[in-house]
Protein backbone atom coordinates (compact mmCIF):
# COMPACT_ATOMS: atom_id res chain seq x y z
CA UNK A 1 0.00 0.00 0.00
CA UNK A 2 1.43 3.37 -1.07
CA UNK A 3 0.01 4.97 2.06
CA UNK A 4 2.54 3.19 4.28
CA UNK A 5 5.45 4.90 2.48
CA UNK A 6 3.71 8.26 2.73
CA UNK A 7 3.01 7.73 6.43
CA UNK A 8 6.67 6.97 7.16
CA UNK A 9 7.72 10.13 5.32
CA UNK A 10 5.17 12.15 7.32
CA UNK A 11 6.69 10.80 10.53
CA UNK A 12 10.12 11.96 9.34
CA UNK A 13 8.82 15.49 8.66
CA UNK A 14 6.71 15.71 11.83
CA UNK A 15 9.22 17.18 14.34
CA UNK A 16 10.35 20.07 12.13
CA UNK A 17 9.24 23.54 13.20
CA UNK A 18 7.87 25.07 10.01
CA UNK A 19 6.59 28.56 9.38
CA UNK A 20 6.31 30.80 6.32
CA UNK A 21 10.08 31.36 6.38
CA UNK A 22 13.13 29.93 8.08
CA UNK A 23 15.16 26.84 8.75
CA UNK A 24 12.12 24.59 9.10
CA UNK A 25 11.06 25.32 5.52
CA UNK A 26 14.57 24.70 4.22
CA UNK A 27 14.98 21.46 6.15
CA UNK A 28 11.60 20.23 4.90
CA UNK A 29 12.55 21.04 1.30
CA UNK A 30 15.88 19.26 1.68
CA UNK A 31 14.12 16.09 2.85
CA UNK A 32 11.69 16.31 -0.06
CA UNK A 33 14.65 16.78 -2.39
CA UNK A 34 16.05 13.44 -1.25
CA UNK A 35 13.03 11.89 -2.97
CA UNK A 36 13.01 14.40 -5.85
CA UNK A 37 16.63 15.15 -6.79
CA UNK A 38 15.60 17.61 -9.53
CA UNK A 39 13.67 19.80 -7.10
CA UNK A 40 15.03 23.38 -7.18
CA UNK A 41 15.01 25.21 -3.85
CA UNK A 42 14.57 28.90 -4.58
CA UNK A 43 14.80 32.06 -2.49
CA UNK A 44 13.10 35.45 -2.56
CA UNK A 45 14.54 38.19 -0.34
CA UNK A 46 12.65 39.86 2.48
CA UNK A 47 11.21 43.19 1.41
CA UNK A 48 10.52 42.06 -2.15
CA UNK A 49 7.20 43.41 -3.40
CA UNK A 50 4.95 40.59 -4.63
CA UNK A 51 1.70 41.95 -6.05
CA UNK A 52 0.00 43.77 -3.14
CA UNK A 53 2.21 42.13 -0.52
CA UNK A 54 5.81 42.26 0.70
CA UNK A 55 7.94 39.22 1.53
CA UNK A 56 8.31 39.34 5.34
CA UNK A 57 11.39 39.14 7.47
CA UNK A 58 12.69 35.68 8.21
CA UNK A 59 11.83 34.18 11.60
CA UNK A 60 14.23 32.06 13.61
CA UNK A 61 13.00 30.93 17.06
CA UNK A 62 15.43 28.94 19.19
CA UNK A 63 13.94 28.81 22.67
CA UNK A 64 10.65 29.58 24.40
CA UNK A 65 9.19 28.58 27.75
CA UNK A 66 7.49 29.82 30.92
CA UNK A 67 8.61 29.17 34.51
CA UNK A 68 5.73 29.10 36.97
CA UNK A 69 5.88 30.53 40.50
CA UNK A 70 6.40 26.93 41.67
CA UNK A 71 9.43 26.54 39.42
CA UNK A 72 7.82 24.28 36.79
CA UNK A 73 8.70 24.80 33.13
CA UNK A 74 5.60 24.94 30.94
CA UNK A 75 4.77 25.82 27.31
CA UNK A 76 8.20 24.58 26.27
CA UNK A 77 8.73 25.14 22.54
CA UNK A 78 11.19 22.23 22.47
CA UNK A 79 8.53 19.85 23.79
CA UNK A 80 5.78 20.98 21.40
CA UNK A 81 6.46 23.66 18.80
CA UNK A 82 2.77 24.63 18.75
CA UNK A 83 3.27 26.23 22.17
CA UNK A 84 4.99 29.25 20.66
CA UNK A 85 2.82 31.80 18.87
CA UNK A 86 3.82 31.70 15.20
CA UNK A 87 6.23 34.57 14.37
CA UNK A 88 6.37 35.60 18.03
CA UNK A 89 8.81 38.33 18.95
CA UNK A 90 11.35 37.87 21.75
CA UNK A 91 10.66 38.47 25.43
CA UNK A 92 12.74 37.95 28.55
CA UNK A 93 11.50 38.91 31.98
CA UNK A 94 9.20 38.44 34.93
CA UNK A 95 5.48 39.08 34.58
CA UNK A 96 2.38 38.71 36.73
CA UNK A 97 -0.23 36.11 35.90
CA UNK A 98 -2.73 38.85 35.07
CA UNK A 99 -0.39 40.40 32.52
CA UNK A 100 0.76 37.00 31.22
CA UNK A 101 -2.82 36.02 30.38
CA UNK A 102 -2.87 38.80 27.75
CA UNK A 103 -0.30 36.75 25.84
CA UNK A 104 -1.83 33.28 26.21
CA UNK A 105 -4.12 31.60 23.67
CA UNK A 106 -6.46 28.66 24.29
CA UNK A 107 -9.54 26.95 22.88
CA UNK A 108 -12.44 26.96 25.34
CA UNK A 109 -14.43 24.50 23.21
CA UNK A 110 -11.53 22.01 23.05
CA UNK A 111 -9.96 22.23 26.51
CA UNK A 112 -7.42 19.44 25.89
CA UNK A 113 -6.03 20.91 22.64
CA UNK A 114 -3.17 23.34 22.03
CA UNK A 115 -4.38 25.76 19.33
CA UNK A 116 -2.29 26.79 16.33
CA UNK A 117 -2.13 30.59 16.33
CA UNK A 118 0.08 32.92 14.26
CA UNK A 119 0.82 36.62 14.09
CA UNK A 120 2.76 37.02 10.85
CA UNK A 121 2.09 40.66 10.12
CA UNK A 122 1.80 42.29 13.56
CA UNK A 123 4.56 42.16 16.14
CA UNK A 124 3.55 40.46 19.38
CA UNK A 125 4.76 37.69 21.63
CA UNK A 126 2.76 34.86 23.04
CA UNK A 127 2.18 31.21 23.87
CA UNK A 128 -0.51 28.65 23.07
CA UNK A 129 -1.65 26.08 25.60
CA UNK A 130 -4.62 23.90 26.39
CA UNK A 131 -7.52 25.39 28.31
CA UNK A 132 -7.02 22.68 30.93
CA UNK A 133 -3.44 23.84 31.50
CA UNK A 134 -4.52 27.48 31.50
CA UNK A 135 -7.13 26.81 34.19
CA UNK A 136 -4.44 25.34 36.47
CA UNK A 137 -2.16 28.40 36.39
CA UNK A 138 -1.39 29.67 39.88
CA UNK A 139 -1.24 33.27 41.05
CA UNK A 140 2.16 34.89 41.31
CA UNK A 141 5.05 36.01 39.14
CA UNK A 142 6.13 34.05 36.07
CA UNK A 143 9.41 34.11 34.21
CA UNK A 144 9.03 34.20 30.42
CA UNK A 145 11.81 33.44 27.97
CA UNK A 146 11.44 33.72 24.18
CA UNK A 147 14.44 33.87 21.88
CA UNK A 148 13.26 34.57 18.34
CA UNK A 149 15.09 36.60 15.72
CA UNK A 150 13.42 38.53 12.92
CA UNK A 151 15.82 39.62 10.21
CA UNK A 152 16.11 40.35 6.51
CA UNK A 153 16.46 36.89 5.05
CA UNK A 154 14.59 34.91 2.42
CA UNK A 155 11.37 33.11 1.71
CA UNK A 156 12.06 29.65 0.28
CA UNK A 157 10.02 27.39 -1.94
CA UNK A 158 10.62 24.28 -4.01
CA UNK A 159 9.86 23.98 -7.72
CA UNK A 160 9.98 20.88 -9.90
CA UNK A 161 9.38 20.92 -13.65
CA UNK A 162 8.86 17.46 -15.20
CA UNK A 163 8.88 17.79 -18.99
CA UNK A 164 6.37 16.04 -21.22
CA UNK A 165 5.67 15.71 -24.94
CA UNK A 166 3.55 18.86 -24.76
CA UNK A 167 4.53 22.23 -23.32
CA UNK A 168 1.03 22.60 -21.89
CA UNK A 169 1.19 22.06 -18.14
CA UNK A 170 -0.55 20.40 -15.25
CA UNK A 171 0.10 22.26 -12.00
CA UNK A 172 0.22 20.91 -8.45
CA UNK A 173 0.77 23.02 -5.37
CA UNK A 174 1.04 22.14 -1.70
CA UNK A 175 2.23 24.04 1.36
CA UNK A 176 5.06 23.52 3.85
CA UNK A 177 4.52 26.24 6.45
CA UNK A 178 2.71 24.63 9.40
CA UNK A 179 4.44 23.09 12.42
CA UNK A 180 3.33 19.78 13.87
CA UNK A 181 -0.04 19.15 12.25
CA UNK A 182 -0.68 16.05 10.21
CA UNK A 183 -3.71 16.39 7.92
CA UNK A 184 -3.62 20.14 7.46
CA UNK A 185 0.11 20.11 6.76
CA UNK A 186 2.01 16.91 6.21
CA UNK A 187 -0.56 15.03 4.13
CA UNK A 188 -0.17 17.51 1.27
CA UNK A 189 3.61 17.52 0.78
CA UNK A 190 3.91 13.76 1.36
CA UNK A 191 1.23 12.94 -1.23
CA UNK A 192 2.63 15.43 -3.75
CA UNK A 193 6.19 14.14 -3.24
CA UNK A 194 5.16 10.60 -4.11
CA UNK A 195 2.95 11.72 -7.00
CA UNK A 196 5.97 13.60 -8.37
CA UNK A 197 8.13 10.48 -7.99
CA UNK A 198 5.59 8.46 -9.94
CA UNK A 199 5.36 11.10 -12.67
CA UNK A 200 9.15 11.35 -12.94
CA UNK A 201 9.41 7.58 -13.43
CA UNK A 202 6.89 7.44 -16.30
CA UNK A 203 8.45 6.51 -19.64
CA UNK A 204 6.26 9.07 -21.40
CA UNK A 205 4.04 11.94 -20.37
CA UNK A 206 1.67 13.89 -22.58
CA UNK A 207 1.91 17.05 -20.50
CA UNK A 208 4.61 18.93 -18.64
CA UNK A 209 4.22 19.08 -14.85
CA UNK A 210 4.86 22.16 -12.73
CA UNK A 211 4.96 21.21 -9.04
CA UNK A 212 5.59 23.60 -6.15
CA UNK A 213 6.08 23.24 -2.39
CA UNK A 214 5.45 26.67 -0.88
CA UNK A 215 4.46 28.55 2.27
CA UNK A 216 0.69 29.04 2.15
CA UNK A 217 -0.68 32.40 0.94
CA UNK A 218 2.52 34.46 0.86
CA UNK A 219 4.26 31.62 -0.99
CA UNK A 220 1.61 31.29 -3.69
CA UNK A 221 1.42 35.08 -4.06
CA UNK A 222 5.21 35.22 -4.40
CA UNK A 223 5.29 32.36 -6.89
CA UNK A 224 2.51 33.84 -9.00
CA UNK A 225 4.14 37.26 -9.02
CA UNK A 226 7.15 35.65 -10.69
CA UNK A 227 5.38 33.15 -12.96
CA UNK A 228 1.74 34.05 -13.57
CA UNK A 229 2.13 35.30 -17.14
CA UNK A 230 3.80 32.07 -18.24
CA UNK A 231 1.38 29.94 -16.24
CA UNK A 232 -1.66 31.61 -17.79
CA UNK A 233 -0.34 30.58 -21.20
CA UNK A 234 0.60 27.03 -20.30
CA UNK A 235 -1.46 25.62 -17.40
CA UNK A 236 -4.52 23.69 -18.59
CA UNK A 237 -5.36 21.99 -15.32
CA UNK A 238 -4.16 21.61 -11.75
CA UNK A 239 -4.83 20.86 -8.12
CA UNK A 240 -4.13 22.54 -4.81
CA UNK A 241 -3.28 19.63 -2.52
CA UNK A 242 -4.18 19.91 1.16
CA UNK A 243 -5.88 17.75 3.79
CA UNK A 244 -5.53 14.43 1.96
CA UNK A 245 -4.54 12.19 4.87
CA UNK A 246 -7.51 11.17 7.00
CA UNK A 247 -9.92 8.36 6.12
CA UNK A 248 -13.22 9.96 7.12
CA UNK A 249 -14.39 11.51 3.84
CA UNK A 250 -13.58 12.68 0.32
CA UNK A 251 -14.20 16.31 -0.62
CA UNK A 252 -14.17 18.52 -3.70
CA UNK A 253 -13.65 22.29 -3.86
CA UNK A 254 -14.15 23.85 -7.30
CA UNK A 255 -12.14 26.44 -9.12
CA UNK A 256 -13.69 29.91 -9.18
CA UNK A 257 -14.93 29.18 -12.70
CA UNK A 258 -16.26 25.79 -11.62
CA UNK A 259 -16.32 24.47 -15.17
CA UNK A 260 -12.71 23.63 -15.96
CA UNK A 261 -11.09 20.33 -16.89
CA UNK A 262 -9.84 20.12 -13.30
CA UNK A 263 -13.39 20.40 -11.99
CA UNK A 264 -14.78 17.83 -14.43
CA UNK A 265 -12.04 15.30 -13.68
CA UNK A 266 -12.23 15.81 -9.90
CA UNK A 267 -15.98 15.23 -9.83
CA UNK A 268 -15.72 12.22 -12.12
CA UNK A 269 -13.04 10.52 -10.03
CA UNK A 270 -14.72 11.19 -6.70
CA UNK A 271 -18.12 10.11 -7.96
CA UNK A 272 -16.75 6.68 -8.76
CA UNK A 273 -14.47 6.12 -5.76
CA UNK A 274 -16.86 7.62 -3.17
CA UNK A 275 -20.40 8.46 -4.37
CA UNK A 276 -21.05 10.18 -1.06
CA UNK A 277 -18.20 12.68 -1.41
CA UNK A 278 -18.77 16.17 -0.03
CA UNK A 279 -19.01 18.89 -2.67
CA UNK A 280 -18.22 22.47 -1.63
CA UNK A 281 -18.61 25.78 -3.45
CA UNK A 282 -16.11 28.49 -4.29
CA UNK A 283 -17.42 30.44 -1.30
CA UNK A 284 -15.99 27.69 0.94
CA UNK A 285 -12.42 28.37 -0.27
CA UNK A 286 -9.64 28.92 2.25
CA UNK A 287 -6.29 27.73 0.91
CA UNK A 288 -4.07 28.72 -2.01
CA UNK A 289 -6.89 28.29 -4.52
CA UNK A 290 -7.72 31.85 -3.42
CA UNK A 291 -4.59 33.03 -5.21
CA UNK A 292 -4.53 30.66 -8.20
CA UNK A 293 -8.13 31.43 -9.15
CA UNK A 294 -8.09 35.13 -8.26
CA UNK A 295 -9.48 37.54 -10.89
CA UNK A 296 -6.75 38.32 -13.39
CA UNK A 297 -4.89 35.09 -12.53
CA UNK A 298 -7.77 32.73 -13.39
CA UNK A 299 -5.90 29.44 -13.36
CA UNK A 300 -8.01 26.25 -13.65
CA UNK A 301 -7.20 24.93 -10.17
CA UNK A 302 -9.53 22.71 -8.14
CA UNK A 303 -9.03 20.66 -4.97
CA UNK A 304 -9.50 16.98 -4.24
CA UNK A 305 -9.32 16.39 -0.48
CA UNK A 306 -10.21 13.90 2.19
CA UNK A 307 -11.89 15.88 5.02
CA UNK A 308 -11.65 19.55 4.07
CA UNK A 309 -9.70 22.02 6.22
CA UNK A 310 -11.87 23.56 8.92
CA UNK A 311 -14.36 20.67 8.74
CA UNK A 312 -12.80 18.26 11.21
CA UNK A 313 -12.58 18.97 14.95
CA UNK A 314 -8.80 18.60 15.23
CA UNK A 315 -8.09 21.25 12.58
CA UNK A 316 -5.44 23.82 13.60
CA UNK A 317 -4.78 22.16 16.95
CA UNK A 318 -2.32 19.74 18.48
CA UNK A 319 -4.93 17.01 18.03
CA UNK A 320 -4.30 16.98 14.27
CA UNK A 321 -1.60 14.36 14.63
CA UNK A 322 -0.38 11.09 13.16
CA UNK A 323 -2.25 9.06 15.78
CA UNK A 324 -5.73 10.57 15.84
CA UNK A 325 -6.27 11.91 12.32
CA UNK A 326 -3.89 10.83 9.56
CA UNK A 327 -3.60 7.14 8.70
CA UNK A 328 -1.75 5.12 6.05
CA UNK A 329 -5.12 4.19 4.58
CA UNK A 330 -6.18 7.84 4.47
CA UNK A 331 -2.98 8.90 2.74
CA UNK A 332 -3.34 6.02 0.31
CA UNK A 333 -6.81 7.22 -0.64
CA UNK A 334 -5.62 10.80 -1.04
CA UNK A 335 -2.73 9.70 -3.24
CA UNK A 336 -4.80 7.47 -5.53
CA UNK A 337 -7.67 9.93 -5.94
CA UNK A 338 -5.32 12.60 -7.30
CA UNK A 339 -3.29 10.08 -9.29
CA UNK A 340 -6.49 8.85 -10.97
CA UNK A 341 -7.32 12.46 -11.81
CA UNK A 342 -3.90 13.02 -13.37
CA UNK A 343 -4.12 9.76 -15.33
CA UNK A 344 -7.55 10.79 -16.59
CA UNK A 345 -6.19 14.09 -17.90
CA UNK A 346 -3.27 12.30 -19.57
CA UNK A 347 -5.67 9.84 -21.24
CA UNK A 348 -8.38 12.37 -22.09
CA UNK A 349 -7.97 12.29 -25.86
CA UNK A 350 -10.52 12.55 -28.66
CA UNK A 351 -10.84 9.34 -30.67
CA UNK A 352 -12.55 8.68 -33.98
CA UNK A 353 -13.55 5.34 -35.44
CA UNK A 354 -11.63 4.49 -38.62
CA UNK A 355 -14.36 2.58 -40.51
CA UNK A 356 -17.75 3.59 -41.78
CA UNK A 357 -20.68 1.86 -40.17
CA UNK A 358 -20.37 -0.67 -37.39
CA UNK A 359 -17.02 -2.49 -37.58
CA UNK A 360 -16.83 -6.25 -38.07
CA UNK A 361 -15.39 -7.33 -34.73
CA UNK A 362 -15.28 -11.09 -35.23
CA UNK A 363 -12.64 -11.05 -37.95
CA UNK A 364 -10.40 -9.08 -35.62
CA UNK A 365 -10.83 -11.52 -32.76
CA UNK A 366 -12.63 -8.91 -30.67
CA UNK A 367 -15.83 -10.88 -30.14
CA UNK A 368 -15.83 -13.54 -27.41
CA UNK A 369 -16.16 -17.09 -28.65
CA UNK A 370 -18.21 -18.01 -25.60
CA UNK A 371 -21.28 -15.96 -24.81
CA UNK A 372 -21.83 -15.24 -21.14
CA UNK A 373 -23.50 -12.44 -19.21
CA UNK A 374 -20.10 -10.90 -18.47
CA UNK A 375 -18.83 -11.19 -22.04
CA UNK A 376 -22.08 -9.67 -23.27
CA UNK A 377 -21.56 -6.68 -20.98
CA UNK A 378 -18.00 -6.27 -22.24
CA UNK A 379 -19.13 -6.36 -25.87
CA UNK A 380 -21.89 -3.86 -25.15
CA UNK A 381 -19.41 -1.51 -23.49
CA UNK A 382 -16.97 -1.84 -26.42
CA UNK A 383 -19.64 -1.10 -29.00
CA UNK A 384 -20.97 1.82 -26.94
CA UNK A 385 -17.48 3.33 -26.79
CA UNK A 386 -17.04 2.92 -30.56
CA UNK A 387 -20.42 4.53 -31.18
CA UNK A 388 -19.32 7.65 -29.31
CA UNK A 389 -15.87 7.98 -30.89
CA UNK A 390 -16.73 10.66 -33.43
CA UNK A 391 -13.54 12.67 -33.05
CA UNK A 392 -15.39 15.30 -31.01
CA UNK A 393 -16.08 13.55 -27.69
CA UNK A 394 -13.21 13.24 -25.26
CA UNK A 395 -12.66 10.00 -23.39
CA UNK A 396 -13.87 11.72 -20.21
CA UNK A 397 -17.08 12.78 -21.94
CA UNK A 398 -17.57 9.23 -23.19
CA UNK A 399 -17.01 7.81 -19.70
CA UNK A 400 -19.54 10.28 -18.31
CA UNK A 401 -22.08 9.34 -20.99
CA UNK A 402 -21.66 5.67 -20.11
CA UNK A 403 -21.63 6.26 -16.32
CA UNK A 404 -18.37 4.31 -16.25
CA UNK A 405 -15.09 5.20 -14.52
CA UNK A 406 -12.71 6.47 -17.17
CA UNK A 407 -9.98 4.10 -15.95
CA UNK A 408 -12.15 1.14 -16.92
CA UNK A 409 -11.93 2.30 -20.55
CA UNK A 410 -8.15 2.55 -20.88
CA UNK A 411 -7.45 -1.11 -21.72
CA UNK A 412 -10.44 -1.31 -24.04
CA UNK A 413 -9.44 1.83 -25.97
CA UNK A 414 -5.83 0.67 -26.22
CA UNK A 415 -7.01 -2.61 -27.72
CA UNK A 416 -9.18 -0.81 -30.27
CA UNK A 417 -6.30 1.48 -31.20
CA UNK A 418 -4.02 -1.55 -31.53
CA UNK A 419 -6.50 -3.10 -33.99
CA UNK A 420 -6.65 0.21 -35.89
CA UNK A 421 -10.35 0.68 -35.20
CA UNK A 422 -9.77 3.91 -33.25
CA UNK A 423 -7.38 6.74 -33.94
CA UNK A 424 -6.60 9.58 -31.55
CA UNK A 425 -6.79 13.14 -32.81
CA UNK A 426 -3.46 14.90 -32.88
Amino acid sequence: MKGLELYEFAKELWPINRSITGEGVRKTLELIKQHLPDLEIKSVHSGTEVFDWVVPKEWHPTEAYIITPSGDKICDFKVNNLHLLGYSTSFDGNITLEDLKEHLYTLHEQPEAIPYITSYYKERWGFCLSQNQFDQLEDGDYYVKIEAKHFDGVLNYGELIIPGENQKELFMSTYICHPSMANNELSGPTVVTFLAKWLSDLSERKYTYRIVFIPETIGSITYLSLNHNEMKQKVISGFNVSCVGDDRAYSYLPSRDGNTLSDDVAKHVLKHIDPGFKSYTWLDRGSDERQYCAPGIDLPIASIMRTKYGQYPEYHTSLDDLDNVVTPNGLDGGYWSIRKAIEAIERNKQYRVTVLGEPQMGKRGLYPTLSTKKSGEQVRLMMDVISLCDGENTLLQIAESLSTPIWELYELVDKLVEHKLLQANE
